[in-house]
């Protein structure tokens, strides 16, 4: 390796994309290539940082399966933060092997770094923690493990173990200042803020409550009979009740929990669910069958009783209850949420992460277009969407997959 490409790598260790391009600006030899592939992704020209990296995997010989094996790693990395999901998991998988048998472990953990943190990012929290379980951060170099431990606590975050983030955080950020680059640093930082932002609201009768992480963390694991509207079910003392594929009923048991210790009202019920405002007898013969259905799934949490003029909510076991709602509202919240990271989408990679249809994106992306809460770059295959960061609160409770309970 020459004096040039020695010092362009060492640049970019130290995160000096453009000490790094000034080096190898002008070359066009593969390792040159990469180098520069990698200084332009660190500068945000993730395009054209693709480009490099594919030209420098193609000029590697065959007996060069090491470098090419690290250009695949990178590649993959720039795909990551294009929120590009296309490619084939195996291709990185692969190249990791190769870097294990060529004893390059750094960058063999790297990719399986890559590999967890695109799982976490589609929700795929089991995959993501098997992923991570891979990884021995004690043996990463101090910038990578900053990386590790950010992606163990937002893990963590989106499972609500506020503790194990803390921890993690506490790492990432002692990792991040051996490292000494700010962008890392920076990233720290935001994840700490999250913490004490507002997470979720805590529904009553006479208002609203304002819940961190950490105080949604302790109202789910208390004895409370809590109605989630962020991961739509019911729950308490760790039994959960999954509605997310059920909404008529999960309107009905937020209904009733937002009105206990009250009853509510047959026809209020009716609106509510139903939303319609002239509700005749076929309206009120299907409330009794969900409200039957609802009642029979609900059995070991909660009691649903017919009043005078309506239905009422009796938790078991002298139970308080709470409606857990998300601190947006709105059906588009979680597309908001994933938005809000300030990185530009696709509408195949959102619909790929919210397990929706592309179409179903792409109509809620134009309603909150013409809101004006997110804008579109590039057109056709090359349209992009993005949206403000969302300062004044968390979105982990909105984001795919989070929140697994019992």
């Amino acid at each position: 390796m020459d004096s040039l490409i020695t010092a362009s790598s060492r640049a970019l260790a130290a995160g000096d994309a453009l000490g790094a391009l000034k080096r190898v600006a002008l070359r066009d030899d593969p390792p040159a290539l990469a180098l520069r592939g990698i200084a332009m992704a660190q500068l945000g020209e993730h395009p054209r940082a693709r480009e490099l990296l594919r030209r420098a995997a193609r000029g590697f010989g065959a007996h060069e399966a090491l470098s090419r094996a690290r250009c695949v790693v990178a590649e993959a990395e720039v795909a990551l933060a294009m929120r590009d999901f296309t490619g084939s998991p195996r291709a990185l998988a692969a190249a990791s092997a190769t870097l294990d048998a060529h004893a390059d472990h750094a960058n063999a953990l790297q990719a399986w770094l890559v590999t967890a943190r695109r799982f976490l990012l589609l929700g795929r929290l089991e995959e993501a923690r098997a992923a991570l379980a891979r990884l021995d951060a004690r043996g990463l170099r101090p910038s990578l493990r900053a990386v590790a431990e950010l992606t163990a606590a937002e893990l963590a975050l989106r499972s609500l173990q506020v503790g194990e983030a803390r921890l993690a955080l506490a790492r990432a950020q002692a990792a991040a200042e051996r490292a000494q680059v700010p962008a890392l640093q920076a990233e720290v930082a935001e994840a700490r803020a999250a913490l004490d932002r507002p997470a979720a609201r805590r529904l009553t009768p006479v208002g609203e409550q304002v819940l961190r992480l950490d105080e949604v963390s302790a109202l789910l694991a208390s004895d409370a009979l809590v109605v989630d509207a962020c991961r739509h079910g019911v729950g308490a003392g760790g039994q959960w009740r999954p509605l997310a594929r059920r909404p008529v009923l999960f309107a009905l048991a937020r209904a009733l929990a937002q009105a206990w210790p009250g009853d509510v009202e047959r026809e209020a019920l009716i609106a509510q669910v139903f939303r319609t405002r002239h509700p005749d007898e076929t309206h009120r013969a299907r409330l009794r069958v969900e409200i039957g259905r609802l009642r029979a799934l609900v059995k070991p949490l909660a009691a649903i009783e017919a009043t005078e003029r309506g239905f009422i909510l009796k938790p078991l076991g002298g139970r308080d209850v709470a409606v857990l709602a998300p601190p947006l509202d709105g059906e588009q919240a979680s597309l908001l949420a994933l938005l809000s990271d300030g990185a530009a989408w696709s509408t195949s990679a959102l619909a790929l992460a919210l397990g929706a249809s592309q179409r179903t994106v792409q109509r809620a992306l134009a309603e909150l277009e013409g809101e004006g809460r997110v804008r579109s770059i590039g057109r056709a295959r090359a349209q992009r969407w993005l949206a403000p960061p969302l300062a004044g609160f968390t979105t982990i409770l909105l984001l795919p997959a989070a929140l697994p309970i019992g």
